[in-house]
């Protein structure tokens, strides 16, 4: 229950009737070299309760649109919606939390000291205990916030955004200076999160995260939308397959040359042949060489599919992306 400023009461569900909708969204931006062109007009519309990651490479969009999902940026252009209000008011009404890049903790306080003020300033906060559990950071209550390292400080930093029980959750690189111990617990906490029916929104330069977590991807570049769906999808839209075997004192430049094959690279005794057709491929391979084995066949995998769709586009002189 949240009382408005007319003292009214407004029930809130646990899972909001909609989820986030984006249309004709587009923001520029004036720079000493011309006009930086940083969303260009995108159309997104996600439900409640789904996982989505936004990728894309350094300059893609994604941090200005995320800036203006939380109501940090004026569009140009377009519109957002997020549970069904503008995003201002869906974070004063405390349904919104964000972990953003940028971020310091508070000095000389202890984490749940710190964890227990940013939970007095929401209506329905979860409790502090609660949180930290959630986290895996319970043993960490008691220490004072500068004593942290980079990884702890990031799940501190989690916890922060996690205390408000919020609908909807935006993490932009969540796991930056974690180990793979802490990224494996973080991922853990997020998907005991959504258990929860909660929204996710994540943007992150580590790719099997995306693979492994989303159960969607929307991929942007230059300030588009290049690709959107689940994480097979994507990695479907590129038709590429890859043989790998162990086949020794061959060239690569002979592998080449099979019919299929688009490129070979080595790794010692092993091969890898990224081919255009992989049935006359293989079977070309086989023939020209019996001796080969321990032969793999895979599609490919989320980072072929990012550096493919995302690939370098003309960019109209005088602009730049950000």
């Amino acid at each position: 229950m949240l009382a408005d400023k007319s003292g009214s009461v407004e029930t809130i569900s646990s899972t909001p009737a909609e989820g986030i909708r984006i249309a004709g969204l587009t923001k520029s931006f004036k720079v000493s070299g011309g006009v930086v062109r940083a969303v260009r007009s995108i159309d997104v519309t996600i439900p409640p309760g789904q996982t989505l990651a936004l990728l894309g490479p350094n300059g893609a969009g994604k941090s200005t649109t995320i800036d203006m999902m939380l109501g940090l940026s004026t569009p140009d252009a377009g519109s957002v919606s997020v549970l069904g209000r503008t995003p201002q008011e869906a974070v004063d009404a405390g349904l919104v939390s964000a972990m953003l890049q940028a971020g310091a903790l508070i000095r000389d306080v202890t984490v749940r000291e710190l964890i227990g003020m940013v939970a007095a300033l929401y209506p329905r906060p979860m409790a502090v205990g609660d949180v930290l559990e959630l986290v895996g950071i319970a043993d960490l209550g008691q220490r004072r916030t500068q004593k942290l390292s980079g990884g702890q400080t990031q799940r501190v930093r989690l916890a922060v955004a996690l205390v408000a029980d919020p609908q909807l959750l935006i993490l932009d690189e969540p796991t930056v200076a974690m180990d793979v111990e802490g990224r494996h617990g973080f991922w853990a906490a997020m998907r005991a999160f959504a258990a929860r029916g909660r929204t996710i929104i994540f943007a992150t330069h580590y790719l099997e995260e995306a693979d492994d977590n989303a159960d969607r991807i929307v991929l942007m570049a230059h300030g588009s939308i290049v690709a959107d769906g689940a994480p097979t999808e994507i990695k479907a839209r590129v038709g590429r397959r890859t043989i790998r075997a162990t086949l020794p004192d061959v060239a690569p430049e002979r592998l080449q040359e099979l019919p299929g094959v688009a490129a070979v690279t080595r790794h010692g005794e092993t091969v890898s042949l990224v081919c255009d057709d992989s049935d006359v491929a293989i079977r070309a391979l086989l023939a020209a060489y019996p001796l080969a084995h321990h032969i793999e066949i895979a599609g490919a995998d989320l980072e072929q599919a990012f550096l493919e769709l995302t690939g370098d586009e003309d960019i109209p002189v005088g602009e730049a992306v950000a």
